[in-house]
């Protein structure tokens, strides 16, 4: 008879932290090996978030899902007969939404492939590409009445670039919503607190009836990430 200890079983599946609502003692990292700090603490963020355990038992590609189901609990902007466009898509959790609430009329971009999510259609693209627009439309079939954004830029690691870089695509959003929405159309898009917003929220201001900034609880109380969210499009020439 051997007197070495049996071996240990190993999870196959990492604990959900216990019951929505209820508190469990923090998941720590097993090892931090050839992670830079940053990683290891996004990583420790990822495994003790309750929206991230929430969103793999709901079947949800992302803990973003949330953020969106949220907004539309307030606004109810996600209707069978809307035609919506996702900038961004991947990995697709607002999309799942979209579909969850009833929408049939849904296609979606991203710089990622992203997995099928019949019957929304789903290209690999640049959104930025003069193309993309009226690809986008013809796929859907006439103009959005809802055109989302969680659109996250590619960082290099320089605080001041990649902001610059998050600005811009959210000014790319904002300028493709007001070229392309039908009246009375709305735009959900993230966006982060800093001066540069004001001119993003100007622009909003003068081609919809109502803008606001919302703050989800799925986003991280220590994240400067917000969402703007305009409604009532005017429609004609953009100002």
């Amino acid at each position: 008879m051997s007197d070495e200890p049996p071996p240990r079983k190993r999870m196959v599946r990492p604990p959900t932290g216990g019951a929505e609502g209820g508190r469990s003692t923090p998941a720590r990292l097993k090892t931090a090996k050839m992670r830079t700090p940053s990683q290891q603490a996004w990583l420790s963020r990822q495994i003790n978030d309750p929206f991230s355990a929430q969103a793999r038992a709901h079947g949800y590609r992302s803990r973003a899902a949330y953020k969106l189901t949220e907004i539309d609990d307030r606004l109810k902007l996600l209707k069978p007969a809307a035609r919506v466009i996702d900038l961004g898509a991947a990995p697709g959790g607002w999309t799942q939404v979209a579909l969850e609430r009833g929408v049939t009329r849904i296609v979606g971009v991203d710089l990622l492939p992203v997995d099928p999510l019949p019957p929304a259609r789903i290209i690999q693209m640049d959104f930025t590409d003069p193309a993309c627009g009226p690809l986008l439309i013809e796929m859907l079939g006439g103009p959005p009445t809802l055109v989302l954004s969680d659109i996250a830029p590619n960082t290099v690691g320089h605080r001041q670039t990649d902001h610059l870089r998050i600005i811009g695509l959210v000014e790319a959003a904002a300028d493709f919503a007001v070229h392309t929405l039908a009246p009375g159309g709305a735009f959900v898009a993230k966006a982060f607190q800093g001066g540069e917003t004001a001119q993003v929220m100007a622009l909003l201001k003068r081609n919809f009836a109502d803008v606001r900034n919302v703050k989800p609880k799925a986003s991280r109380t220590d994240s400067s990430e917000l969402y703007l969210v305009a409604t009532g499009y005017k429609g004609g020439r953009p100002e």
